[in-house]
């Protein structure tokens, strides 16, 4: 069986109001191994987005134990977090997030910027990935000049462009129509063939069912945790 990625124990998460300490997260416990695809689901205010920054560690639980790749990230440094998080973890959003006075090739980039990489190099793994999805041809377009579909397989190069072992997406086709929904998910199932550990936001039974295995949040909790009874295949 695959190693461990994530290991989550006993976590809960509250932010501090007027009113007290108002809970998000209840004792959540779960695994996921490298090269699964796991969708989380729940209502608005249910939790997932708040796990998906906890997992992505943009933010912190308030007790209980996160371990990515075997290390309890409450027990790291600062620069040992950044290194982590940019080594091992790809973001794709709902909103696309592209600098619009970048070209595409530039956007793709720009996180190896922050790794020291240098311009050539650079330039040479954007464009191979820009390629993957299917958008050589557009390297030195601007982000206004593409569709929002396009502007997606941009976002999801970048996320790739450090080589993570893990994305999070967090509904990443929420600003996309059905057909081109579908575009991106087949890409997504694309990447996990080729081994990346893919957690996927949705509130989207149609998107869930791309993944191998659909995880149900409500008020904080997990409700069920099953594998995907009818898989979509592309």
């Amino acid at each position: 069986m695959p190693d461990a990625l994530i290991n989550i124990a006993g976590l809960h998460k509250a932010y501090q109001t007027a009113a007290g300490p108002f809970p998000v997260l209840k004792d959540v416990s779960l695994s996921i191994v490298a090269g699964e695809f796991v969708a989380i689901m729940g209502h608005s205010g249910s939790g997932k987005s708040t796990l998906m920054n906890i997992l992505g560690c943009l933010d912190s639980a308030t007790t209980g134990e996160y371990r990515l790749t075997g290390r309890n990230v409450a027990q790291l440094g600062k620069d040992e977090l950044a290194h982590l998080r940019n080594g091992t973890i790809g973001f794709v959003f709902q909103g696309f997030n592209l600098l619009q006075r970048m070209t595409l090739l530039d956007n793709v980039a720009l996180p190896l910027i922050y790794c020291g990489v240098e311009r050539e190099e650079r330039q040479v793994r954007a464009l191979d990935l820009l390629s993957k999805v299917g958008l050589a041809d557009k390297a030195q377009s601007l982000p206004n000049q593409i569709s929002g579909g396009q502007q997606q397989r941009v976002a999801i190069a970048r996320a790739l462009v450090n080589r993570p072992s893990l994305i999070l997406a967090d509904e990443p086709t929420g600003n996309l129509d059905s057909h081109t929904s579908a575009e991106i998910m087949a890409l997504f199932e694309s990447l996990n063939r080729d081994g990346i550990t893919i957690v996927l936001v949705t509130h989207e039974d149609d998107i869930a069912r791309y993944a191998q295995r659909q995880i149900h949040f409500q008020d904080g909790r997990i409700v069920s945790d099953q594998v995907t009874p009818a898989k979509v295949t592309s």
